[in-house]
């Protein structure tokens, strides 16, 4: 090996997995975390546009890489982690066993002295709805002073005394930066492993007292499902952030009211490392109602320190009313200023900024509200409609698991509303007592032409609603409906 090679991990959250986090960056090579529930097809490009030249695999997840063997020519070794003292059977070569490796290693080896602070530490590529994945790189630098963002009291507020659990996956984002942050702050690390389920992480925190956890709202849905059935001491759990995807007014509420978890909204992507907003109350905030509270918990947050935003709408940046819209563009020391070695940077990237997609709002605090994405809002004659106040405003009712809403196409309006609903296990409620329940919120207008019950929102490989894939679905509609 040597500097600025790439080295690719395929692998669950686990302690080899936070040992490689380190080593790969301390002896000036690049960690490339690949995301284990890509495509075949996916996982190959990026193996091969990220010229990985070893993957560190486990053992569970062999399968997926021995699809592909033949596709990924720079691949030189393959390195299995497993708990057997065997290597297992495989058509991968040639291969090794990550702890014999390490029982072979030089103990007096030491990390590279003198690393660039601004050469590449880590890669990771962006969970692809259209097209290829696109690749973000990491800088030395941009690691360490995300990391120290994290500890602010402000921000995530990690520390010494804390028991973490990045239920947000070591493929994705760096899991949020928490492992890095961790280890350097001396914080206790929960890792969740292969198999979670509710019951494991409800199970986990209770045992290792965990003090804080991360993840994206589908898990914390399904807690929330958990410890309605289940008893758990959860008491030693002091916030939840929650990211990836805005998270409903009524799930933070009943974290708050019923289980006296603080929950904390995050935002951020794979392009800015991702950490850039967090919603915490301010302290003259902290006296105001239950509802002015929650409202504001609702929003993302504002900006952690370090990171510059601009909000640009149709007539320049917006008015901070909290009401006019813009795309939210952001530049700072962990924000990627391109794509590795892609064409597609001009279109995110542009006059210093990243262009992120998102349609925000911004109130007089200083606190950013996502609307929705640039792709999702739906324009209903000439007007816009948010499918995430939508979305929020389904999910808390007490009989709705997880709502989507997507633009359909419509002869006369251009395009309506339609939402997918999934229920909780073992509630019921017609989508007529739905309609009742929206209509006191939102202008008739806004109202979905129709609910169609589902079992499964389909969702991408880090949990977020697959809006492409149900669009394509409904395109239809009003055709089959007229």
């Amino acid at each position: 090996m040597e500097a600025g090679d790439r080295v690719g991990t395929f692998a669950w959250n686990h302690h080899r997995h936070l040992e490689a986090y380190f080593a790969i960056p301390g002896i000036g090579a690049v960690l490339h975390t690949i995301n284990i529930r890509l495509s075949p097809q996916h996982i190959s490009y990026i193996i091969n546009h990220a010229e990985d030249k070893v993957l560190l695999i486990d053992e569970d997840l062999l399968p997926f890489i021995e699809k592909v063997k033949d596709e990924i020519p720079t691949v030189q070794a393959f390195v299995i982690m497993t708990d057997n003292e065997a290597i297992p059977e495989t058509s991968l070569e040639p291969v090794y066993h990550y702890e014999k490796l390490l029982q072979e290693g030089d103990a007096s080896f030491q990390f590279m002295k003198n690393i660039d602070e601004n050469s590449p530490a880590g890669m990771c590529y962006t969970s692809a709805t259209t097209g290829y994945p696109k690749g973000v790189v990491y800088s030395h630098r941009g690691i360490v002073l995300h990391s120290m963002a994290l500890g602010l009291a402000d921000s995530a507020a990690l520390s010494e005394q804390d028991v973490a659990m990045p239920v947000v996956p070591m493929f994705h984002a760096n899991a949020w930066g928490l492992p890095f942050a961790a280890v350097w702050f001396g914080t206790t690390l929960v890792m969740p492993g292969p198999a979670f389920t509710p019951k494991l992480i409800a199970e986990l925190m209770e045992a290792e007292k965990v003090t804080i956890a991360a993840g994206v709202p589908t898990i914390w849905l399904g807690l929330l499902n958990e410890l309605e059935k289940g008893q758990y001491d959860l008491s030693s759990v002091t916030r939840i952030l929650c990211g990836g995807a805005a998270a409903p007014k009524g799930m933070i509420q009943a974290f708050e009211e019923k289980h006296k978890i603080p929950f904390i909204h995050a935002y951020g992507m794979t392009e800015t490392s991702p950490l850039v907003v967090l919603s915490r109350l301010k302290s003259y905030q902290q006296n105001l109602s239950d509802e002015e509270r929650l409202e504001i918990r609702a929003k993302q947050g504002f900006l952690v320190p370090g990171v510059e935003m601009k909000v640009i709408g149709k007539d320049g940046e917006v008015k901070w009313d909290g009401v006019e819209m813009g795309e939210l563009c952001l530049r700072g020391p962990w924000i990627a200023d391109e794509y590795y070695q892609d064409e597609r940077s001009k279109e995110a990237f542009r006059d210093g900024w990243l262009h992120t997609g998102d349609v925000v709002t911004v109130d007089e605090e200083g606190f950013i509200k996502i609307v929705d994405r640039t792709k999702d809002l739906i324009k209903s004659g000439g007007e816009w409609i948010s499918s995430v106040d939508l979305e929020n405003a389904l999910m808390a009712h007490e009989a709705v698991f997880e709502a989507a809403v997507v633009a359909v196409p419509h002869a006369e309006w251009q395009e309506r509303p339609i939402a997918c609903v999934v229920l909780k296990e073992g509630k019921h409620v017609t989508k007529e007592e739905l309609y009742d329940f929206l209509r006191p919120q939102f202008a008739k207008w806004w109202l979905p032409d129709d609910i169609v019950f589902m079992n499964e929102i389909p969702k991408t490989s880090v949990g977020k609603f697959l809006k492409m894939k149900l669009r394509e679905q409904l395109k239809d509609y009003f055709l089959n409906v007229e």
